[in-house]
């Protein structure tokens, strides 16, 4: 009786996780199985988008996050949407400041960054935004060697800071 119970609790409690995951209105996935359609920046110009992570529930970014970091040759050179807040940290072996958005699962227990690299010339901390200033980027992933290891990144174009 006692498993019955276990078993029972936990389907309810699939149950109430998923729920909230039901995305009405989505974009339909692509051939690759990503989401693809045009979305508007601040400029008001349209960017096609793949990944629009900015459409989905708090529970799917963070699966999607994680799925972009578990199966980063699924992505690769895929232009991805992303807001969330923007946090900054100093690497001593390189010398050098990297820069995420992060996101959080729906309990707010759990983050996942996404680094980002912002094309031209910008010096930290004068043009970027202070830690935890909400952002939105759009970018294209990709990868690099550093240190003899795979980092993976957003190459963005701007910075928009959200309200």
């Amino acid at each position: 009786m006692k498993k019955y119970v276990s078993l029972f609790l936990a389907l309810i409690l699939i149950f109430i996780v998923t729920l909230g995951c039901e995305n009405k209105g989505s974009p339909q996935p692509d051939s690759n199985g990503l989401d693809s359609h045009n979305t508007t920046d601040a400029g008001s110009k349209n960017i096609d988008v793949d990944v629009d992570l900015t459409a989905l529930s708090s529970t799917m970014i963070y699966a999607e996050v994680y799925n972009i970091m578990t199966n980063p040759d699924d992505y690769m050179g895929k232009r991805i949407k992303m807001r969330g807040p923007y946090y900054a940290s100093y690497f001593d072996e390189t010398g050098s400041y990297y820069h995420y958005v992060i996101v959080e699962d729906a309990a707010a227990c759990c983050m996942q960054g996404l680094e980002f690299i912002w094309n031209g010339e910008h010096i930290y901390p004068d043009d970027y935004p202070q830690d935890k200033a909400i952002v939105e980027i759009i970018g294209v992933f990709g990868s690099y060697d550093e240190l003899n290891e795979t980092y993976y990144y957003l190459s963005v174009d701007d910075i928009t800071a959200v309200n």
